[in-house]
């Protein structure tokens, strides 16, 4: 209020541009914006009143100024970057700050997992509020191993740690809400008690009678909004809908027709990333191009705006701390060039400080140290044979009829099929040009031996070759996909020696990405990070997998809480109407 009358000059002003109050949806010529330290203390025409000797001027003249952008729901570990690299990543692009449910992190080291990135992230000049992960494992000990495990009372731990654990991340387990799992309801009892919210994740149809009762729990979010409809009976029932743009999943494009065709307010409209790669980041971007994607849609400059920052903060209970430049509020500003709907960030200031210039950051971040057992999380040994591939059949030789996942581009959902394959042996023998692939995970956690193989279509391979990764939602096992008993073999014993990360395989050779933190996380800079993840794109081409951003797609092929059919340490595993179960590779004629 000092700063405001005057009698206090400003540290930073930042005059003479248009406005994007997303508060009250106009363009405003002509305005300025008085910062003192971390916030801003005036907004208007004339700021001359509040400029001293030691004020910081900036010229945005010609420049829109809009405040930083709000990311609804992000995993990090998925950009395959640390908090740190991340936020150098992304604050150039104008993402401030964001809404973080790090379940990745604690499917492998628990709660222990979530109180490093968020130390981390607090060393950052990113707005990084964490959510408790509430699904650790995502469906339940009976269909996955996990590294740890997170209970209600470690949630209600994590929620003492401060305000920055803004609340309970994505309930995976929606049948367990529904029908009452004594677990999920303490989890969510714990939330409502320390006033927090809660995030969802609900995957049965918009128009099940399940979707009422899930709200019922106080679920006010959920980002598995695929069709207008689901963003549709999401709203009607009190809940804010997140659509999402990450980079294999483009939901923006469908669910967005609940406002431009059927009209719907968009106050709890919010726009996400959910997932994006390093590799995606360098090349598209992050927030700025989902906001952008969303105004190709139609939708108006300012209306895409609010989605990802007003609505986004009302949404967490924070809006007045970020969200808008408004006096009170985080200086967290963008000074855009060119036209509103191109989204091209000039300068990104964070809590009151210059941090990054066309494109690039102008402060050093500090570097943050995981413990050495983070960095060593894989516990196998790299002497995998390639017999661990086989599949035993019931018959000796013929055909037998299987369940088949079939991988989708571009979208999470993975239809059951089902095929004939050829048997010899008493083996599954698939034939060199055979469009499927073997498929299996290996339990890195425990040391338990699980291990599981099945059949996927549609990855594309043309030649003999094979992919392994640690980063296989969520209980981040470690996952193969090859035609190759053989190549499948080298893969998976190339990511148990780099401690983690992801190669692909073919006769000509092996390329690695490493990802040592965790087996998640890479620990270089985002720039080798993204180039490393560009490389395994490029060696999935080369083998004939085309899938947009393949890594991202493959990766979820294990997550067993999105339908319909996936594969887990344990076995595969059906979404249904009447909820999770296992099911034999092997059907009945």
């Amino acid at each position: 209020m000092s700063t405001a009358r005057g009698d206090v000059k400003a540290s930073l002003v930042v005059r003479n541009g248009t406005l994007v109050n997303v508060v009250s949806g106009e363009l405003l010529p002509d305005m300025s914006i008085a910062v003192q330290g971390s916030r801003i203390a005036y907004v208007g025409k004339d700021v001359s009143h509040l400029i001293g000797p030691k004020t910081r001027i900036v010229d945005a003249k010609g420049k829109y100024m809009a405040p930083g952008l709000l990311d609804g729901h992000a995993h990090i570990e998925s950009t395959q970057l640390t908090v740190t690299e991340f936020a150098r990543a992304v604050l150039p692009l104008g993402t401030t700050g964001g809404f973080f449910d790090p379940h990745e992190m604690a499917n492998v080291f628990g709660i222990e997992g979530i109180k490093l990135m968020r130390e981390e992230g607090l060393g950052t000049p990113l707005a990084s509020y964490m959510q408790v992960a509430s699904c650790v494992p995502a469906a339940g000990p009976e269909f996955e191993t996990t590294g740890s495990s997170v209970e209600p009372e470690d949630v209600a731990e994590a929620f003492r740690w401060g305000p920055d654990m803004i609340g309970l991340g994505e309930v995976m387990n929606f049948p367990g809400v529904v029908y009452g799992d004594k677990k999920m309801a303490a989890i969510l009892k714990e939330t409502l008690a320390a006033g927090r919210i809660a995030d969802g994740h609900f995957t049965w149809p918009s128009n099940d009678w399940r979707l009422p009762v899930y709200a019922a729990s106080g679920i006010t979010g959920d980002h598995e909004c695929v069709t207008p409809e689901d963003v549709i009976e999401r709203i009607r029932l009190g809940m804010y809908a997140k659509m999402r743009r990450g980079s294999a999943w483009h939901d923006v494009a469908n669910t967005i027709r609940a406002h431009t065709e059927s009209g719907i307010d968009t106050r709890r409209m919010m726009l996400v990333t959910d997932d994006r790669s390093s590799e995606s980041i360098r090349d598209e971007g992050h927030m700025n191009f989902v906001v952008r994607d969303a105004i190709l849609q139609g939708v108006k400059p300012i209306t895409a705006f609010q989605m990802a920052t007003i609505n986004t903060a009302e949404r967490f209970g924070v809006s007045r701390d970020v969200g808008s430049l408004t006096p009170g509020s985080f200086a967290d500003i963008l000074l855009l060039d060119g036209r509103l709907a191109d989204v091209n960030v000039a300068t990104t200031i964070a809590a009151g400080v210059v941090v990054a210039e066309n494109g690039k950051m102008v402060v050093e971040l500090p570097a943050y140290e995981y413990p050495e057992k983070v960095r060593n999380s894989v516990r196998l040994k790299p002497d995998i044979p390639a017999s661990a591939f086989e599949i035993a059949a019931p018959i000796e030789s013929g055909e037998a009829l299987v369940r088949v996942i079939q991988v989708v581009e571009n979208h999470v959902e993975t239809p059951e099929l089902k095929l004939k394959v050829p048997v010899e042996n008493s083996r599954i023998a698939l034939a060199p040009d055979s469009s499927l692939c073997k498929i299996a995970v290996l339990e890195r956690h425990k040391e338990t031996g699980n291990r599981s193989v099945g059949l996927v279509a549609n990855i594309g391979f043309s030649k003999p070759a094979a992919i392994a990764m640690t980063v296989a939602h969520d209980s981040h096992n470690v996952l193969i996909i090859g035609n190759s008993d053989e190549l499948m073999a080298e893969a998976a014993n190339e990511v148990v020696r780099m401690q983690g990360g992801t190669a692909v395989v073919t006769e000509e050779g092996a390329t690695s990405f490493p990802l040592r933190i965790a087996g998640l996380m890479s620990a270089e800079p985002f720039e080798v990070a993204a180039e490393q993840s560009a490389s395994i794109s490029r060696a999935l081409v080369s083998a004939g997998c085309t899938l947009n951003y393949a890594f991202m797609t493959l990766s979820l092929l294990a997550l067993v809480v999105i339908p319909t059919l996936r594969i887990s340490d344990k076995g595969l595993v059906r979404i249904s109407e009447a909820g999770i179960e296992f099911v034999p590779l092997f059907c009945e004629e």
